[in-house]
């Protein structure tokens, strides 16, 4: 049974942790996130988006998370990513996930509360919980592109967290999606931060926060990649981030360059090996590598 998302971060909340949100995509993805969480005794959320859900279905993804809640003994989640298609919201809801984001932030402030409002209505009725966004966030990945950053204002967000009964808010403070986050120094908006947090009671999220691990990049370039200009957000701003009342941090970017990291590497060094499960093996080890760096820094390992 998947844990509740809304529980789990309002926890996090109120210790001032972050609860580490990692997309998957295959089996190797789960097994090294969720052995990662295991080692460390930290609650995890498991997230799909719609382009993970095009690439493998929605079955195939819900079963290896479900085999994954109900092996282990930590708290796991399952949630969809940037729900925008209002089917696949619909089904989300339908099969038994934990939580749905309904991702409307490019609509007007109208639509978006509006399409908000229809989601939480229509999860609620299930105790699914519902995620949204205000603001929207830079780059791409995935599905989910933006030309520029547009900040979350704090007198809206409060206005749309009161009109549409959301359970948590995605911010938009400086972070951008993908592994070429910001051109220059990386700056996150610390005292936009801090005002949304006082007029917003709700736990609060941020997307696209990875930090695009500087010896992990070198492993991918070493054999063969072409990630020069990629850059993540440090550390220190995420520690800041969190100390300022970010509850979910959601990663993608950091665990898709370790498995093309370490794939890259197991085809180099055995030419003649055709076996996928040794090409795959190594990916699924410098996942848990990554995840557990992650969800350390985020200060949930020991939280359950």
């Amino acid at each position: 049974m998947f844990a509740d998302t809304k529980k789990m971060l309002l926890r996090a909340q109120k210790g001032k942790y972050a609860i580490a949100h990692f997309n998957i995509n295959n089996m190797e993805m789960v097994q090294g996130v969720v052995a990662a969480a295991e080692k460390l005794r930290s609650p995890v959320i498991l997230a799909t988006s719609e382009g993970a859900l095009a690439y493998a279905g929605m079955n195939y993804l819900y079963a290896l998370a479900e085999t994954a809640a109900e092996e282990k003994k930590i708290p796991i989640a399952l949630h969809l990513d940037h729900g925008k298609d209002l089917k696949i919201i619909r089904q989300a809801i339908r099969l038994g996930y934990s939580s749905i984001m309904i991702d409307a932030s490019r609509e007007k402030f109208e639509t978006n509360v509006r399409l908000t409002r229809w989601a939480v209505t229509l999860a609620h009725r299930k105790g699914v919980a519902v995620e949204a966004e205000l603001g929207t966030i830079g780059g791409a990945e995935d599905s989910v592109s933006a030309r520029k950053i547009i900040y979350t204002d704090p007198a809206k967000a409060r206005e749309f967290v009161e009109k549409t009964g959301c359970d948590f808010l995605a911010v938009a403070i400086g972070t951008s999606h993908g592994a070429y986050k910001f051109a220059g120094k990386a700056a996150l908006r610390q005292d936009l931060l801090k005002q949304i947090r006082k007029k917003v009671s709700v736990p609060l999220v941020l997307h696209g926060a990875s930090g695009v691990s500087s010896s992990v990049v070198k492993i991918a370039e070493k054999y063969g990649a072409d990630l020069s200009g990629v850059r993540g957000v440090p550390d220190l701003q995420i520690k800041t981030a969190i100390r300022n009342g970010i509850a979910k941090i959601n990663i993608d970017t950091d665990i898709r360059i370790a498995f093309d990291a370490a794939v890259r590497q197991a085809l180099y060094s055995e030419p003649k090996n055709f076996d996928p499960r040794q090409m795959l093996a190594p990916a699924r080890d410098l996942i848990w590598k990554v995840a557990e760096q992650r969800i350390k820094l985020f200060g949930s390992a020991g939280k359950w």
